[in-house]
């Protein structure tokens, strides 16, 4: 246990020298003077505006109510829940039809014929070429952008999805149906579980998209969120603002591809044989 987090540290400590080089590299040459800061401003100022970006527009006032709730009354705090908040319910949305769709079109032939032409056509659709559409059909404020976030999570779940289900060796299927197993105990007990990895991969990568596309959706359609706040930085030409946005939404997506990673690797368990 204490080697493999050693290893872990490790490769943390591996993993920040090149963000470390890059932005002393930045620090030096916003100090030299090379660059406008307001074109480049220095990763301190940036830091600085991070922090006032963090903390509460207004000083603590008990009868406003409790502490905690003016602790994280900070505008980044806000944005950064309220993207969330719109990723997950777009993503659920769009990953809950995708699989049983995907599951459906990588076992029957006949639902792949009926539905893969369609699925093909609207797949090289980026969500952003339906943000016109978008907000005519649902007008401004969530609905849009979770409509937007449900499209881009859609396609990679499904995809996924299709590909893990026809993955699966045809000599398990054989075996299993030697063996006597049911339709059903064929899709529990060998489909699903070969698939898992597939559909495990096209999450991790449909939240990714996910957390893209309500980035592009919030500079149209709300008036809040990450992607609010750093075109609202545009309009004043804010760019240590527009930086720290940027960089919030870059910790955002790393915490949760390393969660995705985490829990990708406690499922997959059995995959990589390490189940006891």
């Amino acid at each position: 246990m204490a080697a493999a987090s050693s290893a872990s540290w490790r490769q943390v400590g591996v993993g920040l020298v090149l963000p470390a080089v890059v932005v002393a590299l930045w620090q030096t040459v916003a100090s030299m003077g090379w660059v406008n800061p307001q074109v480049l401003p220095s990763p301190l100022a940036v830091a600085e505006k991070w922090i006032a970006y963090l903390l509460p527009l207004q000083p603590y006032d008990p009868a406003a109510g409790g502490w905690l709730h003016w602790a994280f009354s900070g505008e980044l705090i806000t944005d950064s829940l309220s993207s969330l908040y719109r990723v997950v319910v777009g993503f659920l949305i769009g990953g809950g039809l995708a699989l049983p769709l995907g599951l459906a079109m990588g076992m029957s032939h006949r639902v792949y014929d009926w539905f893969n032409v369609l699925v093909q056509m609207v797949r090289p659709i980026p969500p952003i070429a339906y943000i016109p559409l978008s907000m005519l059909w649902f007008g401004l404020g969530n609905p849009p952008a979770v409509f937007l976030i449900a499209l881009g999570a859609f396609f990679p779940v499904l995809m996924n999805t299709i590909a893990g289900v026809r993955q699966v060796d045809g000599i398990y299927l054989r075996a299993a149906r030697n063996l006597g197993a049911s339709g059903f105990t064929l899709f529990t007990r060998v489909i699903l579980p070969a698939a898992v990895p597939y559909i495990l991969s096209g999450v991790r990568i449909g939240i990714g998209t996910a957390f893209i596309v309500v980035i592009v959706a919030e500079m149209v359609a709300v008036n809040n969120g990450l992607g609010f706040r750093i075109l609202e930085a545009r309009e004043y030409f804010w760019s240590d603002k527009i930086i720290a946005g940027m960089i919030t939404i870059g910790l955002i997506g790393l915490a949760i591809d390393v969660g995705m990673n985490k829990l990708n690797n406690h499922l997959l368990r059995w995959h990589r044989g390490l189940e006891n």
